[in-house]
């Protein structure tokens, strides 16, 4: 069924309850939703987006059934195949319909269909370009690389709505959101690279009058507190500070039991004075919500084994991923195991090294295969150094 944003404007999406991964790399517990939208201005329709090609059927007939009378503008905010597999079918089953988008996004448009002749059929749209669609009005403003370089979004002053394309989206489906967890973890792993330009992106929305409410392409539209909340914990991702700035990540990848057991001793002992943590066992939990959490937390203590000669994997991919995502400004903590000659300490912290603003604690806590009777000693040492910096 096709739901009513504000008058004129109805909510086309499908929610995608089976799917299980998303982008073939994070695990979905809940699925997705594929927004769109139709804007009804009396002699002109447009449509906002379209979808993945699972959900191609449902989708046209969602769009039918809100513009019976045909469609006259394709608006493409985003080429991400998630939002244009669909576009095929949709113009042949509307062709006399034009597509909208920005330069860069008809370009791409026409890498991924090379079979379609768009002659004649596309309107690029630049920065403060107006759409008239009939009764209604449309303004672009240009997001380049949230995520991708074509992405724009789209205001509907009358009504006070920003389609913000990939930007404010999470996972899951349904109403509840899953913020915010599950939008942090969006954030985290599909836009978080790209801080410097979802900055500008809030700043963009913060110029516009009196926004009330975020259509984004993934999960729910945002209004009145909830938006507000999204806006805030933007403004912190962005910027690369952490929502709970003494808060800490306690991130352990172990072997046989040892490492772990040392890793949540030290989270049990940080519990215990106070300060909010989490916990992640790297080799039983998928890093992207590893990466999510060490976006929410200003201190981040890393374990991990000597495993030939360096880092265990699961270690190594978590840093990497932090490291490909642009994290800074954190401090971090390091523990290593070792029987023989540990190395993974050292290792981490090269890696680390190569993140912005980022700190190491100079004292390594370092256990020799397993926890002694001096290991409780060393470990209050370690948090004091911690909670120090």
């Amino acid at each position: 069924m096709n739901r009513e944003v504000r008058r004129n404007i109805l909510a086309v999406g499908v929610e995608d309850a089976g799917l299980d991964m998303f982008e073939n790399q994070y695990p979905l517990t809940s699925g997705v939703t594929y927004n769109s939208y139709v804007i009804r201005g009396g002699s002109k329709t447009a449509v906002i987006d379209a979808v993945d090609r699972r959900c191609t059927r449902q989708w046209l007939d969602l769009v039918a059934e809100a513009a019976p009378l045909g469609v006259d503008y394709l608006i493409v905010q985003h080429m991400e195949p998630d939002h244009s597999a669909s576009i095929g079918d949709f113009m042949a089953r509307y062709p006399q319909a034009v597509v909208v988008g920005s330069a860069q996004a008809l370009k791409i448009l026409g890498q991924f269909f090379p079979d379609i002749d768009f002659s004649g059929r596309t309107q690029a749209v630049g920065e403060g370009d107006v759409l008239q669609i009939g009764s209604e009005e449309l303004q672009f403003f240009g997001a380049p690389m949230v995520h991708w370089p074509e992405v724009m979004v789209s205001y509907h002053r009358a009504s006070h709505t920003l389609f913000s394309a990939d930007g404010f989206g999470t996972f899951g489906v349904g109403d509840d959101g899953a913020w915010p967890d599950e939008a942090r973890r969006y954030y985290a792993n599909i836009v978080g690279k790209y801080g410097a330009q979802v900055d500008k992106l809030i700043t963009k929305v913060a110029r516009l009058e009196g926004v009330e409410r975020l259509c984004p392409l993934h999960g729910p539209i945002l209004e009145g507190a909830d938006l507000q909340r999204a806006l805030e914990l933007y403004g912190l991702w962005s910027s690369y500070r952490p929502e709970e700035p003494q808060g800490v990540l306690v991130a352990y990848a172990s072997i046989y039991g040892h490492t772990a057991r040392v890793a949540l001793s030290v989270a049990a002992a940080l519990e215990q004075r106070g300060i909010a943590v989490t916990t992640v066992d790297l080799c039983r939990t998928d890093v992207s919500y590893a990466v999510g959490q060490a976006f929410r937390m200003g201190r981040i203590v890393c374990a991990s084994p000597t495993y030939d000669a360096g880092v265990f994997p699961a270690m190594h991919d978590f840093l990497y991923h932090l490291q490909i995502k642009g994290l800074r400004n954190r401090t971090f903590g390091l523990i290593e195991n070792g029987s023989w000659a540990p190395a993974a300490a050292r290792q981490m912290a090269a890696m680390i090294g190569a993140m912005r603003d980022c700190t190491v604690i100079d004292s390594v806590l370092t256990i020799r295969s397993a926890a002694d009777s001096e290991t409780p000693a060393a470990i209050t040492a370690f948090i004091n150094n911690l909670l120090a910096h």
